[in-house]
């Protein structure tokens, strides 16, 4: 059973900087995409920025230029570099992968239990 691990979170001032880890365990297996989610509370969750396997990443408009997602494979670790972070970036940050277990013919979505990201002005 492939299990998500983020850490990172916390407390940090307007203007700040937090790194957000991911760590992918459970066997032998393929990320075909990794990402990231916050949700804030009353809002919905959502997509903050993600990576495929074949390289091409997304960003959100609202954090394009400030954040920055990488993994590293051999560690089947991802991060998300958050700079320059605003008040409304507090939220609950979700690291999400889509991968296949080899134990496994399909892909499955898989969530962390979230790390929380409190930004204060």
């Amino acid at each position: 059973q492939v299990q998500l691990v983020e850490s990172g979170g916390g407390l940090v001032q307007a203007g700040g900087s937090l790194r957000l880890s991911c760590e992918v365990s459970g066997g032998t297996f393929t990320i075909i995409t990794l990402g990231w989610y916050r949700q804030a509370p009353g809002k919905q969750r959502e997509l903050v920025a993600s990576t495929s396997s074949g390289g091409n990443t997304f960003y959100a408009d609202f954090v394009k230029g400030r954040f920055t997602i990488s993994r590293d494979n051999a560690q089947s670790t991802g991060y998300l570099e958050m700079n320059a972070l605003k008040p409304e970036d507090t939220a609950v940050y979700y690291c999400h992968a889509i991968a296949r277990s080899v134990s496994e013919v399909h892909a499955r979505d898989y969530w962390g239990q979230g790390t929380q990201v409190t930004v204060s002005s």
